[in-house]
């Protein structure tokens, strides 16, 4: 008899190089919890200044949504980033994962992030949407 896989574990395919920051999969057993798109701003309308600011916001308005299910981030199994511009994305990473290991620690789910034209909010340079799994 096998032996089952942990609720949610990483799915690594044989050779394939190791990824950096996220995940290629993850497989999660469990109720699931759909946060919708998080931007830059706190629960008093402020927006934070400068695009790594504005994430680490957004990541902590997740887990804010997500302790309301009894769950943390490293619950998160996806998470789905839509930036205002690539470059500002890519132009300190030292930093922007710095601030994602402060809300996140070191757990890296599947992700994307896609180059959009605009965000309702006009001050937003992100946002963020999660799906997580708890066991």
């Amino acid at each position: 008899m096998s032996k089952s896989p942990a609720p949610n574990s990483v799915l690594q395919p044989p050779g394939w190089p190791q990824p950096k920051g996220f995940a290629n999969g993850i497989r999660a057993r469990g109720e699931m919890v759909f946060v919708g798109g998080m931007i830059g701003q706190d629960k008093d309308g402020r927006f934070a200044q400068g695009f790594v600011a504005q994430m680490k916001q957004a990541l902590e308005n997740i887990a804010a949504v997500l302790a309301q299910a009894g769950a943390s981030p490293r619950h998160i199994v996806r998470l789905t980033w839509y930036v205002r511009d690539m470059d500002e994305y890519l132009a300190d990473l030292p930093a922007l994962g710095a601030a994602y290991r402060e809300v996140m620690g070191r757990h890296f789910p599947a992700m994307a992030v896609v180059e959009v034209n605009r965000l309702v909010e006009p001050e937003a340079r992100l946002e963020i949407e999660a799906t997580a799994v708890l066991p």
